[in-house]
């Protein structure tokens, strides 16, 4: 098995893989938990470093360990669109096992950020010899494609408000909330913008406008859900009738 860093920003902690948390661990049995001890390594990033690129050849599957990435395509010529943010286990790197063998996302540390990093041809390996792993990513495929087309119908015909209240509630459901009752998740506002396929202006403008409707208050870059029952009405006043 070749040995080949995805990049030259890595290197190698001492930390080992969360049992819980980790979608690989999770669903393997815990006899084959020594062979990803084997192979797998922990690699580091920095807030701003690229853990893979969209277009480039997969060389393997990574796990999150701690910290948060965005997952993220190329919309326009200057703008990306934020598929997601993966942290506590979640995988990435897993759309680019298609017949191209090609990342299909980019993503990126939003925070300090450790990864699992696994080999392809290990990770095609432990596929095949366990189902129960072969099912639940054939599951989280399914759901991706079924978020992915609901983001694709949301991104056509709701607004940016519904879009941003939708986020918001997303955000704390994932994320959870810290002490002080926001979002326990400080997240850029130009990733906001991103993750809405929204202008920073126009995404700043609707901010401002729900906190005036007292529907959230923001100090900083935290963010507090004051009226997630008006949040959901926004939502669903956005989506149009069928």
């Amino acid at each position: 098995m070749t040995n080949i860093l995805p990049s030259e920003a890595m290197f190698k902690t001492p930390l080992n893989c969360n049992l819980e948390k980790c979608f690989l661990c999770r669903h393997t049995p815990p006899g084959f938990h020594p062979a990803i001890d084997l192979h797998h390594r922990n690699l580091s990033f920095k807030k701003g470093e690229t853990v893979f690129r969209e277009g480039d050849p997969v060389t393997g599957i990574y796990f999150v360990h701690t910290g948060t990435a965005k997952v993220h395509k190329q919309w326009t010529a200057d703008k990306e669109l934020i598929i997601r943010f993966a942290a506590g286990g979640a995988i990435m790197g897993h759309r680019g096992l298609g017949s191209k063998l090609v990342y299909s996302v980019s993503a990126t540390a939003v925070e300090p950020l450790v990864v699992c990093f696994v080999e392809l041809e290990f990770f095609r390996e432990t596929l095949q010899t366990n189902s129960a792993l072969c099912y639940q990513l054939m599951v989280l495929f399914a759901e991706e494609l079924e978020n992915a087309e609901q983001k694709m119908r949301d991104l056509a015909h709701m607004p940016v408000k519904g879009r941003v209240a939708q986020a918001l509630l997303r955000l704390e459901e994932q994320f959870g909330t810290n002490a002080l009752g926001a979002i326990d998740f400080r997240m850029a506002w130009t990733d906001l913008a991103d993750f809405t396929a929204a202008t920073y202006e126009t995404v700043f403008r609707t901010v401002r406008l729900l906190m005036r409707e007292g529907m959230i208050s923001v100090t900083g870059k935290q963010i507090t859900l004051l009226d997630r029952t008006r949040l959901a009405e926004v939502i669903a006043n956005s989506v149009p009738a069928t």
